[in-house]
C-alpha cells in the first residue's frame, strides 16, 4: 500500500476515534446531569394553581369537526336560507338540538334534530317547532335584520334543564319591540316525544331596548334560579325563587358598549356563549367577544366561575378557545363568525356546538379533563379530527 494511501486510512480512522470520544463523553456528560422522573398522580386534581395567566401557554383545546354538521335545506322554505346557533340538551344519551333557521319568508324559527353521537344527525323534522308571535303589529325590525338577517321571530335557543325538574327552558332573543329576551318552557316528556306544547312565552327584559345572551344556571345557586344576562363590565346575575314571571315583571340588565383598552384578545365582551356547564373546577362559560383591529371576527373565549358565587371568576383563559378560520365560518351572510350557543358533556367528551357565518352548525370537541387542564398551565394536547359519516337523514 503506497503512503499517500495509508495517510488516507489512518486520518480515517482517527476522524471516527474522536467522533466515538466525543460521542461518549456527550453522554457521561448527559448521565451527570440530573433526570426528572415524571411519577403518575395518584389523584388528579384539577383546582387552578396559582400561575398568573401570562404563564399559560396557548393550546389546542379544541378540534372542530371537518364540515359543518347541519346545513341549509332549501327543500322547505322555513330553514332554504340560514341554520345556525343551536341550543342543545342530552337527555336519555341522546343530544337534541333546536337550531336557528331562516327561510325565504325571512322569518326566524326554530327547528329539531337529534344525534346518538353529536357529529351524525340521526333525525331532523322537516317543519319548525317553534315560532314567536310579536305582541305588535310592527312588522318588519332593523333590529332582528342586524341580528342575523330576519325580519322577526325567535333567535338563539339556549336550553336548560334545571337540576332534575321535569321541565325544560327556553330562553331566546325574541324580535318584539325591540330585541327583548322571551322564556319559555316544555315538560321533558313532551319534547322527547316531539309534542310541541310549549308554555306561552313571557318578555323578561324590558320593551324598547336591545338585550341577547341571557343564560340560565343547570343547578340552583343557594336555592334559587339563577340567569347570566350580562358579562360586561362585570357578571351580572338574576336570582329568582321561580322562573315565573308577573305582567310587566323584567330583569333590569346593563350592558357596557365601551372597548376596554388591554394587551387581552377580549377587547370587546359581547355576552354569554352557552349555558353554564358544572365541572370540578366550577361553573365552565364560554362567551363571545372581539380583539381590537379585527372588529369583524367573533371568537370565544372561556372561563371558570365560582359555584356559590357565580359573581366571581375563579379562572379564565388569555386566549380564544374557537376563532373563525375554516372556509364556511368565512363564507355565508355574516363572514367571521363563530357564535357558541350550546355544549355538553357526552361520555366525558366535551362538545361545544356552534353557528358559522350565521348560515351553518358544526361542533367542536375535546376530553373534558384536558379541557379543564388548560385552565392549570396544561400542556398542549393532540386531538384527532373525525371523518364525515354520509348517511340519510329521517324527515
Amino acid at each position: 500500500m503506497s503512503p499517500k494511501k495509508l495517510n488516507s486510512k489512518n486520518k480515517s480512522k482517527n476522524k471516527k476515534l474522536k467522533l466515538k470520544v466525543k460521542k461518549t463523553r456527550v453522554a457521561k456528560k448527559s448521565q451527570n446531569k440530573k433526570i426528572k422522573i415524571l411519577k403518575k398522580p395518584t389523584k388528579r386534581s384539577l383546582k387552578p394553581t396559582k400561575k398568573s395567566l401570562k404563564e399559560i401557554q396557548q393550546v389546542k383545546l379544541l378540534q372542530k369537526f371537518d364540515a359543518p354538521i347541519i346545513l341549509p335545506n332549501p327543500t322547505n322554505y322555513w330553514e332554504a336560507w340560514q341554520t345556525f346557533n343551536p341550543g342543545v340538551i342530552l337527555l336519555d344519551n341522546k343530544i337534541h338540538f333546536l337550531y336557528r333557521a331562516i327561510g325565504t319568508d325571512g322569518v326566524s324559527r326554530l327547528g329539531y334534530a337529534f344525534s346518538n353521537d353529536g357529529f351524525s344527525i340521526e333525525e331532523r323534522l322537516p317543519y319548525p317547532v317553534y315560532e314567536h308571535k310579536p305582541n305588535n303589529n310592527l312588522g318588519f325590525n332593523i333590529y332582528s335584520l342586524c341580528s342575523g338577517g330576519s325580519f322577526f321571530g325567535a333567535e338563539d335557543p339556549r336550553l336548560t334543564r334545571v337540576e332534575n325538574e321535569d321541565k325544560i327552558y327556553m330562553t331566546y332573543t325574541a324580535c318584539d319591540n325591540g330585541l327583548r329576551i322571551g322564556l319559555t318552557s316544555i315538560s321533558v316528556s313532551d319534547f322527547l316525544n316531539k309534542k310541541w306544547n310549549w308554555k306561552k312565552p313571557c318578555l323578561i327584559s324590558p320593551p324598547g331596548e336591545v338585550h341577547k345572551n341571557w343564560v340560565i344556571f343547570p343547578g340552583k345557586i343557594n336555592g334559587k334560579y339563577a340567569i347570566l344576562h350580562s358579562l360586561s363590565p362585570e357578571i351580572l346575575i338574576a336570582y329568582r325563587d321561580s322562573l315565573d314571571f308577573g305582567e310587566n315583571e323584567y330583569i333590569q340588565s346593563y350592558y357596557n358598549l365601551n372597548f376596554k383598552k388591554n394587551n387581552g384578545w377580549d377587547n370587546w365582551i359581547r355576552g354569554a356563549g352557552a349555558p353554564p356547564i358544572k365541572t370540578e373546577l366550577g361553573w365552565l362559560l364560554f362567551y363571545h367577544a372581539m380583539t381590537n383591529g379585527e372588529f369583524h371576527k367573533y371568537k370565544v373565549g372561556a372561563m371558570i366561575l365560582d359555584y356559590k358565587n357565580p359573581e366571581k371568576i375563579l379562572y379564565k383563559l388569555n386566549y380564544p378557545v374557537l376563532e373563525p378560520q375554516e372556509e364556511y365560518e368565512n363564507n355565508g351572510f355574516k363572514p367571521g363568525v363563530v357564535y357558541v350557543t350550546g355544549a355538553v358533556v357526552k361520555d366525558d367528551m366535551l362538545l361545544v356546538y356552534y353557528g358559522a357565518a350565521d348560515s351553518y352548525i358544526n361542533v367542536a370537541y375535546a376530553p373534558l379533563l384536558k379541557f379543564l387542564e388548560a385552565f392549570k398551565g396544561g400542556e398542549q394536547i393532540t386531538l384527532k379530527s373525525r371523518k364525515l359519516k354520509v348517511k340519510k337523514i329521517k324527515s
